[in-house]
């Protein structure tokens, strides 16, 4: 029952987003998503499972969106290619860390007594996965003896946004892209000087 799961998993990060998860009761869920309490339960067993499918579910698209950000190619500027496009999902992690209160607890391990009590994935495997996608990303086009190079920038980076979330540089909303996409060009300079040196 795919729609059955989204309607339902829309319904509880709605109810989540006015409430505290221990106020967020199931029937409720249930009927915001115009299904019975018992699809509700056939579909995630417990209030413990619907939080479990909720946090995984937003952490996933939080990763499509790292992947569809590097895969995108924006024109070459300070930095070239590769760092416009681990800038650019570096911008999406903050966006996404600033609007989403499940994401900005998974990447920071701060969970709060509003949130579910899921076993979250640990910010370090989410930092993980945005340095894999961007290696992924980027290695075809990056010369094989300077993969070790990349898969240092990238985890830089990584690391670098993840400091952005935590303690933004400022509190205007344009600040904290301008200061991680200096910070994440920056991890790229040193490897890239060689590289963009030669007409890349």
């Amino acid at each position: 029952m795919p729609a059955a799961r989204e309607s339902l998993l829309d319904a509880a990060y709605t109810a989540l987003t006015r409430r505290a998860w221990a106020d967020v009761r199931m029937v409720d869920v249930a009927a915001a998503a115009g299904v019975s309490r018992q699809t509700l339960y056939n579909e995630f067993g417990t209030k413990e499972g619907l939080a479990r499918a909720l946090v995984r579910r937003e952490t996933d698209s939080y990763l499509a969106g790292v992947e569809r950000a590097l895969t995108r190619r924006p024109a070459a500027g300070p930095g070239g290619d590769a760092a416009g496009r681990v800038v650019a999902a570096a911008a999406w992690t903050l966006r996404t860390a600033r609007t989403n209160p499940l994401v900005r607890a998974a990447l920071t391990g701060c969970w709060n007594d509003r949130l579910p009590l899921a076993p979250p994935p640990a910010p370090a495997d989410l930092v993980g996965r945005f340095c894999d996608c961007a290696v992924t990303a980027l290695e075809p086009d990056w010369p094989e003896e300077e993969l070790p190079a990349l898969g240092t920038a990238c985890e830089t980076a990584a690391r670098l946004t993840l400091s952005c979330v935590v303690a933004p540089a400022e509190t205007s909303d344009r600040s904290g892209p301008e200061a991680v996409a200096r910070l994440v060009r920056g991890a790229f300079i040193r490897v890239g000087e060689r590289e963009w040196g030669k007409g890349r």
